[in-house]
């Protein structure tokens, strides 16, 4: 038994010192450049991400929006209500029911930037989950190139609950990242 407290200590400060280096690396909302690209996505879910992507493509900054892992009962009306979009919305705004994760957000994208033959794209995401996206979106789309746009998590939560989404965000960004190296390790041995 002593022989393991080694090592199972050294596992769990290698653990803590990643989380800690994750939250310190976060994209600060907001302070990202942003250059113009081919399309916008945004990635439905907890905090305003819609109305900065829109406001984005208001800002000509993209020729598309897509709206990735929408609900299926909801509706393009309801959204362009919600959004106060015009006509922008109508001709310019697409909507993605397929995906239920982050992970199906890539793949979803993916096909979608494939119709369009776009070769970059703003991702609109949360900050806290920026990491994991562009892992996902990378894995998916490794020609394309992918500029982050962090916002602001809308959630006003008691502290205890936001680290626990952190860690909880952490350890589904190092299985995404140990996923891509496994699936971009496999294509490199195929060529």
């Amino acid at each position: 038994m002593r022989r393991w407290v080694w090592p199972i200590a050294a596992a769990v400060a290698a653990v803590l010192a990643g989380f800690v280096a994750f939250v310190v690396s976060l994209p600060e909302p907001g302070s990202a450049r942003v250059e113009p690209a081919d399309g916008i996505v945004a990635l439905t879910g907890e905090g305003g991400r819609l109305i900065p992507a829109m406001n984005l493509l208001e800002d000509g900054l993209g020729q598309r929006l897509l709206i990735s892992g929408v609900n299926p009962v909801t509706s393009k009306s309801s959204l362009r209500n919600l959004l106060h979009g015009g006509k922008l919305f109508e001709c310019c705004v697409d909507l993605g029911f397929s995906a239920v994760d982050t992970r199906g957000n890539a793949e979803e994208t993916a096909r979608w930037a494939r119709d369009h033959h776009y070769k970059s794209l703003i991702i609109v995401t949360v900050d806290y989950h920026m990491p994991r996206s562009l892992v996902e979106f990378g894995s998916e789309m490794p020609g394309i190139k992918l500029i982050p746009y962090p916002v602001a998590d809308a959630i006003d939560a008691p502290n205890w609950q936001t680290v626990r989404r952190l860690g909880g965000e952490y350890f589904k960004y190092l299985a995404s990242t140990v996923r891509a190296f496994v699936i971009a390790s496999v294509h490199q041995a195929r060529s």
